[in-house]
């Protein structure tokens, strides 16, 4: 099990701890993450509040058996857009969402030239 702190900015992200719970698959990305609240005296404290199951192997070979990253930044952006449109509007969130668009963009791109090579859903390049 390994720790990712990447995401320690505040109080919120300093509760929260987030474990990857499986080794590099083949692409050496992993696929299982726990997010924990670990702050003392909550009445959450060490409950769990996620567990993320990124898809394991081609679909074509594995079926569907977890989510994509597209599946995850477009909620991401869901909740940036929420923000841009209500009283947390703000340049700083405006530039987050379009680079989190920018990311979904350059995924739709690699799964299309993926797709007209017939290579998709393979682990083949």
């Amino acid at each position: 099990m390994r720790e990712i702190t990447s995401h320690k900015a505040n109080g919120l992200n300093e509760a929260l701890r987030i474990e990857v719970l499986d080794e590099p698959g083949s692409g050496n990305a992993c696929h299982k993450y726990h997010i924990t609240d670990q702050s003392v005296g909550g009445d959450s404290g060490g409950a769990v509040h996620c567990h993320v199951q990124f898809q394991d192997g081609p679909i074509k070979e594995a079926d569907i058996n977890g989510i994509s990253n597209e599946a995850l930044l477009a909620i991401v952006v869901d909740r940036l857009e929420g923000f841009q449109s209500g009283e947390f509007a703000c340049e700083t969130n405006a530039d987050a969402l379009n680079l989190v668009a920018g990311a979904m963009t350059v995924l739709h791109i690699r799964t299309k030239e993926r797709m007209d090579r017939g290579v998709e859903g393979t682990h083949q390049k």
